[in-house]
């Protein structure tokens, strides 16, 4: 027996070390799981060995005799491979075992992956969170998860290791419908914000003093409390990267194009991210678009926020 077996009965693999998911294979090792890693980039596993983890050299090998896998990827594409491609993990998947995707991807391909583990006995849960990095580090991540009831109670143990909130939204795509409307969301949010700082200081008002009574008021929000103290204190250390909230808000918008839902304000929103990723802010933090808007106002760049 294993040391993973010995102290939580499951065995578990991980499959994606980027800001994320190392994270939360952290707190699967700290709480005893004793996962299976796996990483393109070898050397991510390396703060993770050190905590009772085992690094395998393929995913397959991760994979292989699992009774849990845990994937964080970057886009649907890296899903599609690891799971299907040439060198997938699907073979390696028995009857039983339970796959749980915390990537953010389409919704209609999460259904799609679902139903074609299904046919070999595997469970798909799509399920993404949200919180960030210190919700990930902290183990106090909302997870919004799709797929069954009984998948979702054998991956529970493993979910609560990561997660404070885990809610289940319904069938298999319903977790990922539901971080395409948490994306719309905070990425909405964030612009607006980003829009009333730079008119604040276009008309050499305090950013940091409207900030400050717009938080008293119906104009209060989660991104205007964490991330306007990050902006005003040009805090743009990594997270979230512009090119991550890029591609979700494209799947958020391809998504809402599919269901016929008429959105005439994240397109916009989609528009100006992608601007500035090919501006050369794609590895930025993404709330540096309020950086955007301000150049695109005119505000000259020595003029720090206050």
């Amino acid at each position: 027996m294993t040391t993973q077996e010995a102290t939580t009965g499951m065995r578990v693999a991980f499959i994606g070390l980027g800001v994320m998911g190392a994270a939360m294979a952290a707190n699967l090792a700290r709480k005893g799981f004793a996962p299976v890693v796996f990483n393109r980039t070898p050397a991510k596993a390396a703060p993770l060995v050190a905590l009772g983890a085992k690094q395998a050299e393929t995913a397959l090998e991760a994979a292989r005799n699992a009774d849990v896998v845990f994937l964080c990827l970057s886009a649907t594409e890296d899903v599609a491979a690891v799971l299907f491609g040439s060198a997938g993990i699907a073979p390696a998947l028995t009857r039983g075992t339970t796959v749980i995707d915390t990537s953010t991807i389409d919704p209609i391909a999460a259904r799609e992956f679902a139903e074609r583990l299904a046919v070999q006995g595997v469970d798909l849960l799509d399920s993404p969170v949200t919180g960030g990095e210190k919700g990930a580090i902290n183990g106090t991540l909302t997870c919004m998860v799709g797929g069954s009831a009984d998948a979702l109670a054998r991956g529970r143990p493993c979910l609560e290791a990561i997660a404070s909130r885990i809610i289940h939204m319904g069938e298999a795509g319903a977790g990922q419908v539901t971080k395409a409307c948490n994306q719309i969301c905070a990425a909405t949010t964030w612009l607006g914000i980003s829009e009333a700082l730079a008119l604040a200081v276009k008309l050499g008002v305090d950013p940091g003093r409207v900030r400050e009574v717009l938080l008293g008021g119906t104009a209060r929000s989660a991104g205007l409390e964490g991330n306007g103290a990050r902006f005003l204190a040009s805090d743009f250390k990594p997270g979230f990267r512009a090119a991550l909230m890029e591609k979700d808000i494209r799947i958020a918008v391809e998504t809402l194009s599919r269901a016929r839902v008429f959105a005439p304000v994240v397109g916009n929103v989609l528009q100006v991210l992608k601007t500035l990723v090919e501006t050369g802010h794609a590895d930025d933090d993404w709330i540096s678009v309020a950086r955007l808007v301000q150049e695109l106002s005119g505000v000259p760049k020595e003029t720090p926020p206050k």
